[in-house]
């Protein structure tokens, strides 16, 4: 194997190893800086080592051992000059001892990573922070991959990050499972994280593509990550449920020029069956656990309407708008009230849908939000009031900052009539 070859191997294992390795050096050292730190010095000595050795049979044990090894070195160092060790040890029943790392490391890797998915997505974070913070450590993304994904400066990833990390470990935030009241409240947070996450790459807020793939497949990572870890929380399963049946579309969302073709003109022969299947499947989890559906598992449940329908004609827009009178109740939002325009005009009618659309003009959240006046076009040109669809289609041209969005919206504008296409709307909440 050359160097080249050795390198790309190990990218490919860290990529796969290195949410465990650093949930399971977090558990120990109660730091998720130092896990991680921990966890990277063991990387370069795979980096130095394994081109020349090979690589080994179990590399994520291999790994795991390697960041023992540094754990315990500044562990005796510390003990030696301090005679007491904070960051690695444990007081009193809890204290740890280097004899005893292999007893920590036979925990429950699941468990772990879900400490680990909690801990970078506690509330004491800025969802900016948040997000790049769990893309990092669970996500195993670069700080220049983050960058790229958001269309933000290196640094300014680079300095969320550490930020973070000082944050918690000031804050001394535990690394464990919460429980109760605190836990369900954390878990809207971690839940909110892998949302926006998910929702970033699956129409991208600026720049020139349409799609990040990458922050998806992540998204989706984490979301089965934390459903197998948490099988008793049914809007942990609906989040999943909604991203399989989303991420089942991208082949029929762009086309050959990467150009975006929205909902009700794609391909559904494209669409992905095996993730449809596992999406449907996670929505099935999440009714069977008999609990009233939450936000994601009502989006799941408009996503499956549209993965149960063979045609754009077959769609059941009715059901649709039933759900989302639903998610209107349960998470009210403007912008869920603007998929609900949708999804009436879809079922009722343009006018019903405008009527909806028109009572949120004066909403201030909007102001700079294109899906607004997108929408509203698309229900004037339905209505063949050609020039004021024509005007809305301008407005939200100059609102985006994605420019394959501004190409559509142009070309509406251009060609303002009588359309049968929707905007992607529904197919993405804020």
């Amino acid at each position: 194997m050359t160097a080249i070859d050795a390198h790309r191997t190990i990218d490919a294992i860290w990529r796969i190893e290195s949410t465990r390795l650093i949930a399971g050096l977090a558990r120990m050292v109660r730091d998720v800086g130092l896990a991680e730190d921990l966890a990277q010095d063991a990387l370069l000595i795979a980096l130095e080592k394994w081109p020349e050795t090979g690589i080994p049979d179990k590399p994520g044990a291999w790994l795991m051992a390697a960041a023992k090894r540094r754990a315990i070195d500044q562990m005796r160092r510390k003990k030696r000059l301090e005679r007491k060790y904070e960051e690695l040890g444990r007081e009193s029943e809890s204290n740890v001892e280097p004899s005893e790392f292999d007893a920590v490391l036979e925990g429950d890797i699941g468990d772990d990573i879900l400490r680990l998915i909690f801990t970078t997505c506690h509330p004491i974070l800025s969802s900016d922070a948040r997000v790049a913070l769990t893309l990092r450590l669970l996500g195993g993304l670069t700080t220049q991959e983050i960058a790229r994904a958001f269309l933000v400066p290196e640094p300014t990833v680079a300095q969320r990050i550490v930020r973070a990390k000082r944050t918690l470990a000031e804050a001394r935030v535990p690394f464990e499972m919460p429980e109760g009241a605190d836990r369900e409240a954390r878990l809207a947070s971690v839940l909110e994280v892998i949302y926006l996450m998910f929702n970033e790459g699956y129409v991208a807020t600026s720049g020139g593509s349409w799609l990040k793939p990458t922050l998806c497949f992540e998204a989706l990572r984490l979301g089965r990550i934390l459903a197998a870890a948490a099988p008793d929380e049914p809007e942990v399963h609906g989040l999943v449920a909604l991203m399989e049946i989303q991420s089942s579309r991208f082949k029929a969302r762009v086309g050959p020029t990467g150009e975006p073709i929205l909902l009700m003109d794609q391909n559904r022969g494209q669409w992905d069956h095996l993730l449809i299947r596992r999406g449907l499947a996670a929505l099935e989890r999440a009714e069977k656990l008999g609990r009233p559906f939450g936000p994601y598992a009502l989006q799941a449940a408009i996503a499956a309407c549209h993965a149960r329908a063979g045609t754009a004609g077959e769609t059941n827009w009715i059901r649709i708008a039933a759900l989302y009178d639903a998610l209107s109740r349960v998470a009210p939002s403007p912008v869920v009230e603007i998929n609900r325009a949708v999804a009436l005009s879809m079922a009722f009618g343009p006018e019903v849908g405008l009527e909806v659309v028109d009572a949120l003009a004066a909403e201030p959240s909007l102001k700079e939000y294109p899906l607004l006046p997108g929408v509203r076009g698309d229900l004037l040109a339905k209505l063949g009031r050609n020039e004021e669809a024509s005007g809305e289609f301008l407005r939200a041209a100059e609102l985006t900052r994605n420019e394959r969005e501004r190409g559509i919206l142009l070309k509406r504008a251009a060609e303002c009539g009588g359309y049968d296409e929707i905007p992607d709307s529904e197919e993405k909440q804020s």
